[in-house]
């Protein structure tokens, strides 16, 4: 059984069917490639995974085999001789091509289930059998899909065959045992999640409260099943609801990129890859830094760096702001939350940029444009959420906190703000941008004769 991004025993069909055997072998591949694209907080918590899930084999009187990457070596060495490969697919490309490869070098297919996603690809269709490429139709068959059975452990012995001792994933997880600290279980935080999910519909948008889940990283790596999440949470009130609808987001631009791999790269509606994006290194290294002069996105942008996390409505406004504000790539910003959060999943992380660029399958037209000022007056009215990560604006009053180069030099000073030197003044005037913006896109879409 060969783990990924479903570092869990509970509730894991491909688990559930190698355990149908007598003997089963559990494997880690720690593949260099991916933990040197990882942020250091993502790298961190997939080490607490592997961590946990080897402390979970060895309660059971097993172990865990880790091995070091590529995959496409290891998983041959170890298994030459297996009769089977259980594992639970990969959505990305990236990991996809790594399959095939495996799959190639042992000469047999690898077993494989979907222990990732509630509904598997293939089975939220149209009437006319394909993929909706519209979220609300795709929900709508969703929800009325039954989703299929947890699946149950069978009774084979685990085994480690001892290939992983000495090797250097081994000792790095091993170093990191040492080095960690006592976090909560992905079961703790969905059990916590409970006792606020009822409010989910009023507080998921303000970013200074909890008001979502904090779940996104145990479903990114698989230490819980969103099948156990959706059956603990349920759809019995409006919040409840609300968050579900969530888990069929996830499910969805998972089901898109199956189909369309290179909506990691491209716009999905190719028109858009003719906008005439600037080449602006400073801004783009001012807003990855948290530096824009929009206190909103400057908060949002350094609670991703300390943390590598970001609320769900501040990555909308800050999104926004690098595509709409100041015309940039937007596969630059997705490479760099991609890179940063502990949550980054390809499909949903490309998805949503898409989104908010206008370049994705929404219906909507490109004139979505985030006012990143009414959008912290409206979600952050009290200023607390930008007080709390840019604390050099933590004096202003509540009206001016939002726009501070709209405040009264003298109200400035006395907060000790001076701008252009404490905080920075404003990258760009949002209505002339927003302006530019409109001008970009209109000329990709509807090209001069």
């Amino acid at each position: 059984m060969w783990f990924r991004h479903d570092l869990r025993l509970e509730d894991n069909p491909a688990w559930s069917r190698a355990t149908q055997a007598d003997t089963v072998e559990p494997v880690v591949v720690v593949e260099d490639t991916l933990l040197d694209a990882a942020g250091p907080h993502r790298r961190t918590r997939y080490l607490d995974a592997v961590v946990d899930l080897q402390d979970t084999l060895r309660a059971n009187g097993a172990d865990l085999t880790i091995l070091d990457g590529p995959a496409q070596i290891a998983i041959p060495r170890i298994a030459a001789n297996a009769d089977s490969i259980h594992v639970n697919e990969a959505v990305g490309p990236w990991g996809r091509r790594r399959d095939a490869e495996v799959s190639a070098a042992v000469a047999k297919p690898l077993t494989s289930e979907w222990g990732t996603l509630v509904a598997e690809p293939g089975t939220v269709l149209t009437g006319k059998g394909t993929l909706s490429r519209v979220f609300t139709a795709f929900w709508k068959v969703w929800v009325r899909t039954p989703p299929p059975p947890l699946p149950e452990a069978g009774s084979a012995e685990a085994v480690s065959g001892g290939a992983g001792i000495g090797s250097r994933a081994a000792e790095l997880v091993e170093q990191h045992r040492r080095q960690r600290s006592t976090i909560a279980s992905a079961h703790d935080r969905l059990a916590s999640w409970l006792d606020h999910v009822d409010r989910y519909d009023d507080d998921r948008d303000r970013p200074a409260i909890d008001g979502t889940s904090q779940l996104s990283a145990d479903l990114r790596l698989g230490t819980i099943s969103p099948r156990r999440v959706l059956d603990v949470v349920g759809t019995s009130t409006p919040g409840r609801d609300g968050f579900v609808r969530q888990l069929a987001w996830r499910d969805w631009y998972a089901h898109l990129l199956l189909e369309m791999p290179h909506m990691l790269s491209s716009a999905i509606r190719p028109e858009y890859d003719a906008i005439e994006w600037l080449d602006d290194p400073e801004g783009l290294e001012a807003w990855k830094s948290g530096q824009t002069g929009y206190p909103i996105v400057d908060a949002g942008m350094r609670q991703l760096a300390q943390t590598g996390w970001m609320h769900n409505r501040v990555r909308m406004i800050t999104a926004s702001f690098l595509v709409k504000d100041l015309l940039i790539d937007w596969r630059l910003g997705e490479r760099w939350f991609r890179s940063l959060l502990i949550d980054a999943e390809p499909s949903q992380n490309a998805g949503n940029w898409q989104w908010v660029a206008g370049t994705g399958t929404d219906a909507a037209p490109y004139f979505r444009i985030f006012n990143p000022v009414s959008q912290s007056r409206r979600f952050d009215p009290s200023g607390t959420y930008i007080r709390r990560w840019v604390p050099e604006l933590s004096a202003l009053a509540d009206r001016d906190i939002h726009a501070p180069w709209e405040t009264a030099p003298l109200d400035l000073a006395s907060a000790g703000v001076i701008l252009g030197d404490t905080y920075p003044a404003p990258l760009v005037d949002h209505a002339s941008a927003r302006a530019r913006t409109l001008e970009a896109y209109a000329r990709a879409v509807k090209p001069s004769t």
